[in-house]
């Protein structure tokens, strides 16, 4: 049955297997000037160029090898159509297809699709060529020149079908190129513009917390404005400019004098000032500031252990003893990381701290230090083995604050730890804990700064949040954040790091111990203490209550409620039963689905990704999405109810990928049971001459597929259908009643059947005896091939099914 759409354009839907028929006649005839004017004229009539070539191919025996076949004729014109019409995206996908991107032009095939937002198209097309994502890499990074005319690139498309300039910027391309250098693991020094301008927005955002929300330190602030400007020219004229703005000639002076910007690029005041500087302004400026820190102590969260129960581990012989303190069983733990901050630039980052806090010490561990070490001895093992014995020990309680972000960094920083988070067990995750927390709205303007630190002295004060805010609520003082922006790679750590990085993981700790004292007079259920304290070891099903995520593939399961045994596979079900929305990333997913019969509701490109928790909540259905709207989605539904598929697979493997993690059974029956436009799944079976008469009709009284809606009105009434197929939900009584209709293309409720979509040539089909009309949008469907195709890229999930008949033939 064809599920392809029509619009109400003249139709073009050449039959591409008659089409081979006249290609194969001509090429007997050896008539090949008329058989290359067949071939282009014919791919011009192809609705799907794409299908339409994979079809010809797979029934023409004469196509495999090069030179004298047809199938090498048909390929290289299309080669030709291909370069002729390199704005049709239907043109890269066959050049993707057959590999020809080598041949041709990178900027002129892309450009188009660009400005068509068919970014992950582009990317598919160079995929596979180093060469290719060289060239477009350093255009888009041209273009992304602030002196360069993006009008310059558009001008020429203005007519181009499905036009989007505004996808067509500086910026979104500069966002391409970043994920481009990502994926394909290209030099970022390939593209200087974009990285100059990344950069650049660095500085003004670090410019902006130092002089304006002044909620950094001197400290970070000098060691993050060297990372970033370093011995580039042009970054070192922009700070300067920005220093001018922000300071007096002396303090940008002083500033030049700490970022090590060469004294010919300052302006002469300031180069003045800067000779005239003395070691005693920075003891000043140091004392100064230490005044500040210690008025600033009583107004947040304070460590509760002596300085000397800090350890910081930089030597294995120092790492034995945190082994033994921390690996006991009833232990409970609280582990946090720290990493050098990357401002938007590619990759993961890498964990360079990792704390360990128990009830009376905090060990931090350097990280890149230990791991260097242990590679240089033979036993780079070692401290993956530490930390997975940690990680999946269920008699040691693990804290942490969102744990799922810092394991992915922990992944990223020792590969052997990639699957810790499978494995993890025991663990609490205070994050979870949080979005429970039932604060009233008075409490959430609480500011724990105390008067004398006014707006004045603190530049703009920024509302506390995340772990700030929990630390605040539950033990009276918020955390003092001013070193989270630290360089943490950098050695030695100053005794601010030390400090900051230590309360970060004690304060999980003392959090922990006031939840479950007193769960109910922070709107907690009184049996927190039962679900999450101490009792793991007796009961493994509890502790598993707070994993953020568990399985392999993330099925969403809250930390509330009983989970399920991993390895029970849960009970079969069939398309019927399964009810999904789909967020507005993965529509080809859900058309997909909608084939096998699968109820599916799809988010516009516009629509928030929350209004898919609030469909699911009100229609009972599962929400299937990914990446970072996943982690929101799962905490606003049930148990279960959330599915994060794998962004990085294409639809057809995610659909797969679906099916199975919820064992979906799918049978022949089902393929197509509902309509890919509107998702009904009740049909009308009109035979082939009630349908001829319809379209005559329509004809002749001007009726268009969305045309008058009550011109004509057909009394059919519309029979429910149990198994929603279009095969078995029309009776002949249905079809009877459409043509005592005499060409009626209403049905009751106003349903317009979309009648003049139908090419003619459809009609005169002897083989096509009924059309199946959806009862909900008027789509008019027929059998065709495209069922086939769908059966063979799901033959491995469908069952057998008991019916003896089927409306559908594989040929």
């Amino acid at each position: 049955m064809n599920q392809d759409n029509y619009s109400s354009d003249p139709p073009m839907g050449q039959d591409p297997l008659v089409l081979l028929k006249t290609l194969e006649l001509l090429w007997t005839k050896q008539e090949l000037g008329k058989l290359k004017e067949e071939i282009r004229r014919g791919f011009a009539r192809l609705e799907d160029p794409l299908a339409g070539l994979l079809a010809m191919l797979e029934s023409s025996s004469d196509w495999k090898g090069r030179g004298h076949s047809l199938g090498y004729c048909i390929t290289t014109e299309l080669q030709l159509w291909i370069k002729a019409h390199p704005a049709v995206p239907q043109a890269a996908i066959l050049s993707i297809k057959l590999k020809l991107q080598l041949d041709q032009d990178v900027e002129k095939m892309c450009t188009p699709l660009l400005l068509q937002d068919k970014a992950n198209l582009v990317e598919e097309y160079v995929a596979e060529y180093p060469e290719l994502q060289r060239k477009l890499l350093q255009t888009l990074d041209m273009w992304c020149n602030p002196s360069f005319n993006i009008r310059d690139i558009t001008r020429p498309y203005q007519g181009l079908s499905k036009y989007k300039p505004e996808k067509f910027n500086h910026r979104v391309l500069s966002k391409l190129v970043f994920r481009l250098l990502e994926r394909f693991n290209v030099d970022s020094a390939l593209c200087p513009n974009v990285i100059n301008q990344r950069h650049l927005r660095t500085l003004k955002y670090l410019f902006y917390k130092r002089f304006v929300e002044k909620t950094m330190t001197e400290e970070n602030w000098a060691d993050h404005i060297q990372s970033t400007v370093g011995d580039n020219r042009w970054l070192q004229e922009q700070l300067v400019q920005s220093l001018l703005r922000h300071c007096d000639a002396r303090g940008a002076a002083r500033w030049a004098q700490r970022c090590c910007v060469p004294p010919e690029m300052l302006p002469q005041a300031v180069a003045e000032e800067l000779q005239k500087l003395h070691i005693q302004d920075r003891v000043e400026e140091v004392t100064k500031a230490g005044n500040y820190e210690a008025s600033r102590k009583k107004d947040y969260y304070q460590l509760p252990i002596p300085r000397e129960n800090i350890h910081f581990l930089q030597t294995w012989e120092e790492m034995l003893q945190c082994w033994e303190k921390v690996l006991q069983p009833g232990q409970v733990v609280g582990v946090d990381m720290e990493w050098k901050p990357s401002f938007g630039m590619v990759g993961k980052p890498r964990v360079a701290l990792l704390q360990l806090a128990l009830k009376d010490e905090v060990f931090l561990l350097d990280l890149p230090q230990l791991l260097e070490q242990a590679e240089a001895e033979g036993e780079k093992e070692k401290l993956p083995h530490f930390i997975q014995m940690l990680y999946s020990d269920a008699t040691i309680t693990k804290l942490g604050y969102g744990m799922s972000g810092d394991l992915s960094s922990l992944a990223a920083t020792c590969s052997a730890l990639k699957d810790t988070e499978k494995q993890m067990q025991g663990v609490v995750d205070l994050l979870a804990v949080d979005k429970q927390l039932q604060w009233g709205k008075d409490s959430r303007k609480v500011d724990g700064l105390s008067p004398e630190h006014s707006h004045k002295e603190r530049g703009v004060r920024q509302p506390e949040k995340g772990l700030s805010l929990l630390v605040q609520h539950v033990l009276g003082k918020p955390l003092d954040k001013t070193e989270q922006l630290s360089n943490w790679e950098k050695r030695p750590l100053r005794e601010e790091q030390i400090l900051y990085a230590a309360s970060d993981a004690y304060c999980l700790l003392e959090i922990y111990e006031r939840l479950c004292k007193d769960p109910e007079s922070f709107g907690l259920s009184s049996d927190l203490t039962d679900s999450l304290v101490g009792k793991q070891s007796k009961k493994p099903r509890a502790k598993k209550q707070l994993n953020k995520q568990e399985a392999p593939s993330p099925s969403g399961q809250e930390c509330q409620g009983p989970r399920t045994e991993p390895s029970r596979p849960p009970a079969s079900i069939s398309p019927q039963e399964f009810s999904v929305v789909c967020d507005n990333m993965l529509q080809g997913l859900g058309r997909y689905l909608r084939c096998l019969g699968v109820d599916v509701r799809l988010l516009d490109n516009e629509d928030d990704h929350r209004k898919a928790a609030e469909i699911a909540r009100q229609e009972g259905r599962v929400i299937l999405t990914s990446g970072l709207p996943y982690q929101t989605l799962r905490s606003q539904v049930g148990e279960g109810r959330c599915f994060s598929v794998n962004c990085s697979e294409k639809a057809k493997e995610q659909a797969l990928q679906v099916l199975k993690h919820f064992n979906v059974q799918v049978s022949l029956g089902d393929i197509f049971s509902r309509c890919q436009v509107c998702n009904c799944n009740k049909y009308l079976k009109v035979s082939r001459e009630g349908m001829k008469q319809l379209v005559e009709s329509s004809k002749a009284s001007g009726e268009h597929s969305a045309g008058c809606l009550g011109s004509q009105s057909c009394s059919v009434t519309v029979p429910d259908c149990d198994t929603a197929q279009p095969g078995c939900a029309p009776h002949s009584e249905q079809a009877e009643a459409m043509e005592q209709c005499r060409a009626a293309a209403v049905l009751a409720g106003d349903t317009v059947l979309q009648v003049t979509a139908i090419p003619l040539g459809v009609l005169d089909r002897a083989e096509l005896t009924d059309f199946y009309c959806c009862t909900c949008c008027g789509k008019v469907f027929w059998e065709g091939s495209h069922f086939g195709r769908i059966v063979s890229q799901f033959q491995d999930v469908l069952v057998a099914s008991g019916d003896t008949q089927s409306i559908y033939e594989l040929s």
